[in-house]
C-alpha cells in the first residue's frame, strides 16, 4: 500500500466534514474498474470480425463519472486516452444527464466534437445503481476503436486530399444506438449503410457488446461497494494522482523550453509544417502553449483539438512516473494553450483524417525536443513517422468481393533510443501497443506475399545508445489493384536527443523493380498496380540519445555483428576502427586507432 495514500486520506478527513472513503478500498475500487476496461478491450479484440479491430489492439476502453470525467483506462493506444473522454462530454452536454438512461448505448465518432478522426469511433453506455430508493447514472463505460472505412470519397477511412470534413465521411457527434435495452434497427441499419466494409457493423457491435457487458460488470462492482463509496473511491484517486502529478513536476527545474519541430509535407504537397512549443515549469505548474505553430489555412494537415490534447497527455506522462494513476487529476494538471486555426486546433470543418498522425502524433517530438536538457533520461519521443498506412485496394478472386488491405503487418521503424538503452522491438513508441499481424496471417486474409521485412542496416540513429533500425519492406500484390497512402519523415527523420543522430528517413517505391516505378514524393493517389508488382517501404530509424563518441567500442562491434550497423559506418559514425573480416567473424577492435580518432573529433568539436 503506497504510504502517499494514505496521507492523502488522513488529509482529506482534516479537511472535510464528510468522512472518506479508505485508500484501501479506494484501491480495490480502482482495480476493479481499470480490470473492467481491460475486459472490454479484450472482448473487441475476440470479438471484432475485421482484422483492424480483432488484430490491432488500436482501441483504449475508459471509464467515466457521471460528471464525465476520467476515473480509470486500459492499456490501450495513448493517444485515445483523452480522445475517448470528449465525445462523452459532449453527449452529456447536448443531450444532457436525463437522456442517459439505463440499458443505452451511444456512438459518436465526430473529430470536432472531442474525437481524433472519423476512423475513431466511440461507444459508451450509462452504469446505473441503487441510492437511497432511487437509480441513479454512476458511471460510464467507453470503448473507442479505429474503424477500417468511414463512408465518404474513398476507400479505407483516409481522403487525404478531402477539401472538408464531409468529404472524408460521415461524422455522427452521438447517436443512440440501444435505447434502454432495445436496439435501434433503423440507426443501426443507417450507420452499415454509410460504410463499405462488410464486417463493419460486426465491429461496431463488439464495441457495444464490450460496453452492454461492462455494465454489467459494474453493475456487481456497485452492488457490492455502494454507490457511494464507489464515488468517494474516484474523487480519491482523481485527487491522489493531482497530487502525485504536482509532486513530480516540483521536482522539475523551473523555466521556459521551447523547440519547434517539422512534417515534411501535407497531403498536397506544402513543405515544412510548423509546430512550436513553448513550455513552462513553474514550482508545481506545468503550462504547454503551441502558439506559433503553423496556422496557413491552404494546409492540408490539421489535428483536432481533442487529438492533439491526446498526444500531449501521452508524452507527458510517457515522461512521469508510471505508478501516477492515469485519470482526470492528472489529466486537469496540465495547462493547455492551442490557438485556433493553428494546425493543431483548425477551425471546424477542416479536414482530419491524415491530421489524426501527422502533425498530431508529431506533437511527441517538439514536447521531447523541448525537455531534452530538462529531463534528459525521459525525452523520449512518443511518435513515429508514417504519414498513413499504406491501403491496397481491389476484388478478391477467391470471394469475388472488393477488399480493403491497411497494410497492417509488423515491420520496424521510427524507436528513439533512451538514456541507457538501446531502441529495440518492431513498433513505434508512440503505438508500443500497438500488434501488427504477422505475414501469413495477413497473406491468409488479402491477395498478397510479403517478401521481405529486414532490419535496414546502418538506419538507426547513432549515439551512445543506438537509435531502433528501420525495416525494409516488400509486398507483392497477386491481383491489379490500387495504392493509397501518404508518406512523411523523408526531410526531417526521427531526431537525435542529446547529441545523438536522427534516424534514417523513410522511402517508398510502388512497382518496386519494374520498369516503371512510382517514388512516392508525398502522396499516391490511386497507384496502379498489376498482379506480380511489388511495394517497397524502406521505413525509417529511430534516433539516437547522446554523443556517437562516448558509445562503448564493444557495443558498436556487438552491433556490427548483428548487422545493425556496418563496418564503415563504425568509423565514421562511432569512431571505432575494427580489423578483421565480418564474413569468418574476425572483426577486433583496433584500441589505438579508435582511441586516436575519437581524441581528434571530440577536439575539434570543442574548439
Amino acid at each position: 500500500m503506497d504510504v502517499d495514500l494514505v496521507e492523502l486520506a488522513k488529509r482529506r478527513d482534516r479537511t472535510s466534514d464528510n468522512p472518506s472513503v479508505d485508500p484501501v478500498t479506494a484501491e480495490v475500487v480502482r482495480g476493479a474498474l481499470e480490470t473492467v476496461c481491460f475486459e472490454m478491450a479484450t472482448y473487441v479484440s475476440r470479438t471484432a470480425t475485421t482484422p483492424i479491430l480483432n488484430q490491432s489492439n488500436e482501441r483504449n476502453a475508459t471509464i467515466l463519472d457521471a460528471r464525465g470525467r476520467l476515473a480509470a483506462l486500459s492499456v490501450g493506444i495513448p493517444q485515445f486516452m483523452l480522445t475517448s473522454t470528449l465525445p462523452v462530454r459532449f453527449a452529456l452536454d447536448f443531450l444532457g444527464p436525463e437522456e442517459f438512461r439505463e440499458g443505452d448505448v451511444f456512438v459518436a465518432n465526430d473529430p470536432y466534437h472531442g474525437g481524433g478522426h472519423l476512423p475513431d469511433y466511440n461507444v459508451f453506455a450509462p452504469i446505473f445503481a441503487d441510492d437511497h430508493g432511487t437509480r441513479r447514472m454512476v458511471l460510464i463505460a467507453s470503448i473507442q476503436c479505429h474503424h477500417g472505412d468511414t463512408g465518404g470519397g474513398v476507400p479505407g477511412g483516409y481522403n487525404i486530399t478531402a477539401s472538408d470534413l464531409w468529404g472524408e465521411g460521415v461524422r455522427w457527434p452521438v447517436i443512440k444506438v440501444i435505447d434502454q435495452g432495445k436496439e435501434r434497427r433503423d440507426v443501426l441499419y443507417a450507420l452499415s449503410a454509410n460504410n463499405r466494409i462488410p464486417g463493419y457493423i460486426g465491429d461496431l457491435r463488439a464495441q457495444i457488446g464490450a460496453a452492454q457487458l461492462a455494465a454489467q460488470r459494474l453493475g456487481v462492482v456497485l452492488e457490492r461497494y455502494g454507490a457511494t463509496t464507489v464515488e468517494e473511491s474516484v474523487d480519491f484517486m482523481i485527487d491522489y494522482a493531482a497530487r502525485r502529478f504536482r509532486e513530480e513536476v516540483t521536482s522539475w527545474p523551473d523555466g521556459v523550453y521551447e523547440a519547434d519541430a517539422y512534417v515534411d509535407h501535407d497531403p498536397l504537397g506544402n513543405p515544412d509544417v510548423h509546430l512550436h512549443v513553448k513550455i513552462t515549469v513553474a514550482d508545481d505548474k506545468i503550462k504547454i502553449d503551441y502558439s506559433g505553430s503553423d496556422d496557413r489555412q491552404e494546409l492540408q494537415a490539421w489535428s483536432t483539438f481533442g487529438n492533439t490534447r491526446g498526444y500531449t497527455v501521452g508524452q507527458i506522462a510517457a515522461m512521469m512516473d508510471p505508478e501516477i494513476p492515469k485519470n482526470e487529476g492528472f489529466f486537469e494538471q496540465i495547462e493547455l494553450v492551442v490557438p485556433p486555426g493553428c494546425v493543431l486546433n483548425p477551425h471546424p470543418g477542416k479536414p482530419v483524417s491524415a491530421g489524426t498522425h501527422h502533425p498530431g502524433a508529431d506533437v511527441g517530438e517538439v514536447i521531447a525536443v523541448a525537455m531534452q536538457h530538462v529531463l534528459p533520461d525521459k525525452a523520449v519521443p512518443q511518435t513515429y513517422k508514417t504519414g498513413i498506412p499504406t491501403i491496397i485496394v481491389g476484388d478478391d478472386p477467391h470471394t469475388g468481393l472488393p477488399f480493403t488491405d491497411h497494410s497492417a503487418e509488423v515491420y520496424a521503424g521510427w524507436c528513439n533510443a533512451a538514456k541507457g538503452m538501446d531502441a529495440w522491438g518492431a513498433q513505434a513508441a508512440s503505438f508500443g501497443n500497438l500488434w501488427k499481424a504477422t505475414a501469413e496471417i495477413n497473406e491468409s486474409l488479402f491477395p498478397h506475399i510479403q517478401w521481405g521485412r529486414d532490419y535496414r542496416i546502418d538506419s538507426g540513429g547513432p549515439g551512445q545508445w543506438r537509435g531502433l533500425c528501420g525495416s525494409h519492406y516488400e509486398k507483392e500484390v497477386l491481383v491489379d489493384a490500387k495504392v493509397y497512402t501518404y508518406v512523411v519523415g523523408m526531410k526531417y527523420p526521427m531526431p537525435g536527443i542529446c547529441g545523438g543522430m536522427p534516424g534514417a528517413p523513410n522511402e517508398m517505391i510502388i512497382r518496386y523493380g519494374s520498369d516503371d516505378p512510382y517514388r512516392v514524393k508525398h502522396t499516391a493517389d490511386w497507384v496502379p498496380v498489376k498482379a506480380g508488382d511489388r511495394i517497397m517501404y524502406d521505413y525509417g530509424g529511430g534516433g539516437g540519445w547522446g554523443d556517437p563518441l562516448d558509445r562503448e567500442p564493444q557495443a558498436v562491434l556487438d552491433d556490427v555483428l548483428d548487422e545493425y550497423v556496418s563496418v564503415e559506418r563504425a568509423e565514421i559514425d562511432y569512431g571505432v576502427v575494427l580489423t578483421g573480416l565480418l564474413d569468418d567473424l574476425t572483426l577486433e577492435i583496433d584500441e589505438d586507432a579508435t582511441k586516436k580518432i575519437r581524441s581528434e573529433r571530440q577536439a575539434r568539436a570543442g574548439s
